[in-house]
């Protein structure tokens, strides 16, 4: 079984490399859960008949024009959640679901943790507030649902490593210690970053900004991230990011990272 994340930027303009990637992932081992973020849309406008003529269940909490979650799922969802209870938010930023695979019930949740923007700056208190809230709500799910994955665009390099230059980035945004603290504290509850669990390759990134050529660079960082539950880290016999579509016409500036699971 294969699990992915991706932040497509704009569902609307990625829709057709989306479905073609996913095509492709099929032709071998295909995906069985996305979670996909900055959808960028409302429910409304969400493209689910295309998904559905594709073979995918679906369950999305979109917003105009910005932000936007959405878990797609080649098995039916149960017991969707959209946001994060408790927290006040007028962003669409977590949705979860429950899919039965053959090899039992995963609890997916799917994340879009905030930017930041600025050290000291009322967006970055937002996020820590976020990456708070995020933590204690994992919590509670972990209790009622030991098969879980938490996959997002945490806006968190968690090492210098995944940095293509720590000199520059180290103690700013997406990279200052008390976002990584709120990283960590997700870690402390039992869930292991799928990427850890095997040796990498130097330099493995998912984001290349647009601007100064830096994809083809390899100017980048890691911040999207697959987080299994130790039921599932278990199971798990590999985790790697695609560049395949960002090297597309017009990508997104994420790479889509996928975990595979052997069987029980």
């Amino acid at each position: 079984m294969k699990i992915a994340t991706w932040n497509v930027n704009s569902l609307k303009v990625r829709l057709p490399q989306l479905l073609a990637w996913l095509e492709i992932q099929a032709e071998t081992a295909p995906i069985d859960i996305i979670g996909l973020q900055e959808t960028k849309l409302t429910d409304d406008a969400f493209p689910g008949a295309e998904l559905e003529a594709a073979g995918w269940h679906w369950a999305h909490a979109g917003q105009k024009t910005y932000n936007g979650v959405a878990i797609l799922s080649r098995h039916p969802l149960r017991n969707v959640s959209r946001d994060i209870p408790g927290f006040a938010d007028e962003q669409r930023r977590v949705i979860a679901a429950t899919i039965d695979t053959p090899d039992g019930p995963l609890r997916y949740i799917c994340a879009y943790v905030v930017n930041g923007q600025a050290l000291g700056s009322e967006k970055y208190a937002y996020k820590l507030r976020f990456l708070a809230a995020l933590r204690d709500y994992i919590a509670d799910e972990l209790k009622q649902h030991p098969r879980l994955a938490v996959g997002g665009d945490y806006n968190i390099a968690p090492f210098p490593s995944d940095t293509h230059d720590p000199a520059t980035w180290e103690g700013n945004i997406l990279c200052s210690e008390p976002e990584r603290d709120g990283f960590r504290a997700l870690l402390a509850l039992g869930l292991v970053d799928a990427f850890t669990l095997f040796e990498q390759p130097p330099n493995s990134f998912t984001w290349w900004d647009y601007r100064a050529a830096g994809f083809r660079r390899n100017q980048g960082l890691r911040i999207d991230h697959l987080l299994l539950s130790a039921p599932l880290a278990q199971l798990c016999t590999a985790a790697v990011a695609d560049l395949i579509p960002r090297r597309n016409e017009r990508p997104s500036d994420h790479a889509p990272f996928i975990a595979t699971l052997k069987g029980n």
